[in-house]
């Protein structure tokens, strides 16, 4: 008979301290090169609440050699008007439990680590000018670690609250060694740039696909819902089209969702997973001339992969706290 197990528990401050935004982009990496594999990942799966309105979302992974599976289960809305993330690890081979995350400090780290890997995957290897729609704490995470996967010279950011851009322009001027300049308008910020960043939460496109340029690369990261398209229809069609699981682009990829109503695109118009590009399975950017998205509606993958590092790393600084975990073996008895 099973002993009972105990699993480390985490709390949102400990998780803040145990690892610097760009340290997430190589775990989240390689977890997405095990997806290229073959490793197994299913799209979100929300359910809605109308009165109080709400929404419970859970989505799970299993990634073998990173040695964990688990997965985000969070709670949104409802009386409170606030969000909880719940992550619980557990080992890929044994199947016993590890650690229970409390997930909303690293949320905005693991999201940027993705968008971070999809951008070194797809953008020119010498782009260095991005612009930003967006400048929540979504926006700062991808711009972060964007920095630690190209050289980036000049950040550009545009939100519709002037105070607000003009926030995030002099908090990341501190943190990046680029210029970082907030600008009047969406088409302003994306004119020149060699890589376009969207997180937001908007309903409707947030820029006009006509103004980007050959070879830029764009990454939506604001878009989980088949109402919503950040990205217009042109954007789409000019695209080389790659999102982190091709089983959710016709379920919440808006903007994809979008285009193939238009008749624009069809499912066919997928170029690949990001995973299958990570492992060479399909090729990323062809051409110096291509445009490229990446469409990160998130996953389990970049979660388990950052949950299963910030593990590794809380065992090794000691921190967190041991709770019991009954098997069912004993627990059912």
């Amino acid at each position: 008979m099973s002993t009972d197990a105990t699993a480390l528990f985490l709390t949102s401050d400990e998780i803040a301290d145990l690892a610097d935004p760009d340290e997430y982009v190589d775990p989240v990496r390689a977890g997405y090169r095990e997806r290229g594999h073959g490793a197994p990942a299913k799209p979100r799966t929300t359910l809605f609440n109308d009165a109080p309105a709400g929404m419970l979302t859970g989505y799970l992974a299993i990634l073998p050699e990173t040695g964990a599976m688990g997965g985000y289960t969070y709670a949104a809305g409802f009386e409170g008007r606030d969000a909880h993330f719940a992550l619980p690890i557990f080992d890929a081979d044994s199947g016993e439990p590890l650690a229970l995350l409390d997930g909303a400090s690293m949320n905005p780290l693991k999201t940027g680590a993705a968008g971070a890997v999809g951008l070194d995957a797809l953008a020119r290897a010498d782009a260095t000018d991005l612009a930003v729609i967006g400048s929540g704490t979504q926006a700062r995470g991808q711009v972060r670690a964007a920095a630690s996967v190209r050289d980036l010279e000049r950040v550009e950011v545009f939100s519709p609250t002037q105070e607000h851009r003009e926030a995030f322009a002099a908090e990341m001027n501190e943190a990046l060694d680029a210029t970082v300049a907030a600008v009047a308008s969406s088409a302003a910020a994306v004119e020149g740039a060699d890589v376009v960043v969207t997180a937001t939460n908007a309903s409707d496109p947030v820029f006009d696909g006509d103004v980007l340029e050959p070879g830029t690369h764009v990454t939506a990261m604001g878009q989980y819902h088949p109402a919503k398209h950040e990205l217009d229809t042109t954007t789409i069609e000019r695209a080389t089209y790659v999102p982190d699981l091709r089983a959710r682009v016709t379920q919440d990829a808006g903007s994809f969702i979008h285009a193939m109503e238009a008749g624009a695109v069809d499912e066919d118009d997928v170029h690949a997973e990001l995973g299958e590009v990570l492992v060479g399975d399909a090729p990323g950017r062809a051409s110096p001339e291509d445009i490229t998205v990446f469409d990160s509606g998130g996953t389990a993958i970049e979660t388990v992969a950052a949950g299963k590092m910030l593990y590794d790393r809380a065992r090794e600084a000691g921190v967190g706290e041991e709770i019991p975990f009954a098997p069912a073996s004993s627990a059912m008895d």
